[in-house]
């Protein structure tokens, strides 16, 4: 392969050297250092118009189903429509800045992340906002290793080596108490799928680090005794942790710092309609009460005579992301609240139960457990979920989460958002309710109708090909 020298300049020392040749111009044999069945001498590439090669593309988009396509219930993912002005916003030329400018340059910048450090607070009831974290799961990690560096500033890192789980908590709950070096006690529910008292009270102890909830829990109840469960834990030294996986069912209403949680991280995809996830990236802030703020991730952000400034808390745990977090997703999430403003909030929580209520109230399968808030869990019954799941792609929407939480049977785990309007809630029971009145057989040969027909997913999930190789290998 050959490659034209481009001129390099050198300092007097010479301690940059050529990287091809001196002689500006000349033309060098590189040998690569690939095996030669991973290298070609040419490629020919088809030559397409661009209607062609549009067309190309938006076929492929088609064969997928996402929010901007119609209604995704996927309970407790809470896939909420992106509005485009947030994306707007941020491909504004002034958005487009390094993140290693000087302070002076980027006072904009830190003013918008001071004030989305004060947004969230204020939501959450919290003191303090870290805003690096790149998503949901990473600030529960997060947030664990500041309550780590909690207890070991008070002498009981040691001492305090369990972390309480619910049992209808979100997986990521025991796997991020597990990475940072905790036992897991899971926590069994009472008969009415909130927490057992009487079962928490004899799982705390001087080993207690914290106990992780989400409020409404994973069945959409609120936790009525949330203020005695607060009691139990900071009683026995531990510190309470809250999900921030359903927010979307308080938001503007009620606040998890005001409930006595310490600790609660903000799924900004979930409650405040920034990208969720698919492998990009996201952001996962955290808030703290007071107490703990002296160990949040550095740097945080403050105003200081008038300036804005970035500043290393004073027990810091140190940087669990690069600079301040996902610039980008954090501009969004701003935009989103401010323009939706108090009044806005509140009436998006209101209307996140109301279609949640309206749509349970519609479909034919049982929902044992009520009364909930911006989700609910039906089951399936005598049918499996999952078959249920494919059949309701042949109806030409999305399924609710399946399986999950295994306290109810054959679970199907729903939440429509407050974005759906009554005629696509109806459209959305219409599917629960043709698919409950078919058999077997049609179900376990669903779906018919999509792009992908129905794949194996044990032997997927147990055979796993996480490279490209073609079927003949």
């Amino acid at each position: 392969m050959n490659y034209t020298q481009a001129k390099w300049e050198h300092d007097e020392d010479d301690l940059y050297e050529p990287l091809l040749s001196e002689k500006d111009g000349a033309e060098v044999e590189i040998e690569s250092s690939l095996p030669d069945e991973l290298t070609r001498d040419s490629l020919d590439l088809p030559e397409l118009s661009e209607p062609e090669l549009a067309r190309h593309y938006t076929r492929l988009s088609q064969m997928n189903y996402g929010i901007d396509s119609g209604p995704y219930p996927l309970g407790s993912c809470t896939m909420k429509y992106n509005p485009k002005f947030t994306e707007d916003v941020a491909t504004l030329p002034g958005a487009s800045v390094h993140p290693d400018r000087s302070e002076g340059s980027v006072q904009g910048t830190l003013e918008l992340l001071y004030g989305l450090q004060d947004y969230l607070a204020r939501i959450g009831g919290m003191d303090a906002v870290s805003l690096q974290p790149p998503a949901g799961a990473a600030g529960e990690f997060t947030g664990i290793l500041v309550a780590k560096a909690f207890h070991e500033a008070n002498g009981e890192g040691d001492q305090r080596t369990e972390i309480i789980v619910p049992d209808s908590a979100h997986g990521t709950n025991p796997a991020s108490a597990a990475l940072g070096g905790y036992d897991v006690v899971e926590l069994p529910s009472a008969d009415d799928g909130r927490v057992d008292i009487e079962a928490l009270e004899a799982a705390v102890g001087d080993s207690t680090a914290l106990f992780m909830l989400t409020n409404p829990n994973t069945l959409g109840l609120f936790e009525r005794d949330i203020e005695r469960i607060a009691e139990i834990v900071h009683e026995a030294g531990g510190l309470l942790y809250y999900d921030g996986a359903n927010l979307n069912a308080l938001l503007g209403r009620a606040r998890p710092g005001d409930m006595g949680f310490d600790i609660m991280h903000y799924n900004v995809h979930k409650t405040f309609a920034t990208p969720h996830g698919g492998g990009g990236p996201g952001a996962g802030p955290i808030g703290v009460r007071e107490k703990l703020a002296e160990f949040l991730p550095a740097p945080r952000v403050k105003k200081m005579n008038g300036t804005y400034e970035r500043f290393d808390p004073e027990r810091t745990i140190g940087k669990v992301h690069g600079f301040t977090g996902n610039w980008l997703v954090l501009i969004k999430t701003y935009a989103y609240i401010a323009r939706l403003g108090d009044e806005g909030l509140s009436d998006a929580s209101a209307k996140a139960v109301l279609n949640a209520n309206y749509l349970a109230s519609q479909i034919e399968y049982d929902v044992p457990f009520s009364p909930f808030h911006h989700e609910f869990v039906a089951s399936a019954g005598d049918q499996d979920a999952a078959d249920v799941a494919k059949r309701m792609l042949d109806y030409g929407v999305h399924p609710p989460t399946t399986k999950w939480p295994e306290i109810v049977s054959e679970a199907l785990m729903t939440e429509p958002t407050e974005i759906e309007n009554r005629e696509t809630l109806d459209e959305l029971a219409d599917a629960f309710n043709a698919v409950i009145a078919e058999d077997d057989e049609t179900l376990e040969a669903a779906p018919q109708k999509t792009t992908a027909k129905r794949i194996d997913q044990a032997s997927a999930a147990r055979n796993l090909r996480l490279s490209w190789h073609s079927l003949d290998d």
